[in-house]
């Protein structure tokens, strides 16, 4: 019982710390940056305040899939959920079209969770992307099905529930204690052991890596 308590305290740790770490986490996705943490985003309130709340989006056809490719990792495909999570998946292809990911980097780590990425900085407390999104989960009034399973995408966010930005994280392990919290809007369905080459790289006691993990780019498949 008591090992059961301590790993759900741990689990427990983890999410409160993507969610302000990540500030850098979902926090560096908002205007500021996102994590889960994931989310690590920037501090700066008067960014936030000034920045575009998109609270609907364009329905997008089918299920996309996206190609992200990692520099001297691989490839991953990841499918996307626009039933599930329409705004969240409308905002990243609209990045991914711009171009926005291309020589980004994943700036979060941590094996047995997830990996981060998307900030511009490089530091989940970027700029982020001047728009902010609803957040798709359940908290926020939001019936999203998807569970975060190992390989599952999310946007990650600050404390605001409607702060994601361009910051997202890929799960590297079953995450399901973030269900609800944050919105998942897809998962990979190709390079799920690059997933888990980038989760074994060295990182520092921020979760950093020691070497730039480098999103060469992100486009559709």
């Amino acid at each position: 019982m008591k090992k059961m308590k301590k790993m759900k305290k741990s689990k427990l740790m983890i999410a409160f710390a993507l969610l302000f770490a990540s500030g850098a986490l979902f926090a560096a996705c908002s205007t500021g940056g996102g994590t889960v943490e994931p989310a690590e985003e920037s501090t700066d309130g008067g960014a936030e305040a000034e920045a575009e709340i998109e609270a609907e989006a364009d329905v997008v056809a089918g299920n996309p899939v996206v190609e992200m490719t990692i520099a001297d990792f691989g490839k991953i495909d990841v499918e996307l959920d626009p039933e599930a999570a329409p705004i969240s998946v409308a905002n990243f292809l609209d990045l991914v079209d711009k171009g926005f990911y291309d020589g980004l980097t994943f700036h979060r780590i941590i094996l047995g969770f997830m990996i981060q990425g998307g900030d511009p900085d490089g530091t989940g407390r970027g700029s982020g992307s001047g728009k902010n999104i609803k957040g798709e989960f359940e908290k926020n009034g939001w019936d999203n099905p998807l569970s975060f399973k190992k390989g599952v995408i999310g946007m990650a966010r600050r404390d605001d529930f409607n702060s994601a930005s361009c910051q997202f994280f890929i799960t590297n392990a079953d995450a399901t204690f973030l269900d609800g919290q944050y919105a998942a809007f897809g998962k990979v369905v190709s390079g799920l052991e690059v997933v888990d080459a980038i989760s074994e790289v060295p990182t520092d006691a921020s979760d950093k890596p020691t070497t730039p993990v480098i999103i060469e780019t992100i486009s559709r498949k």
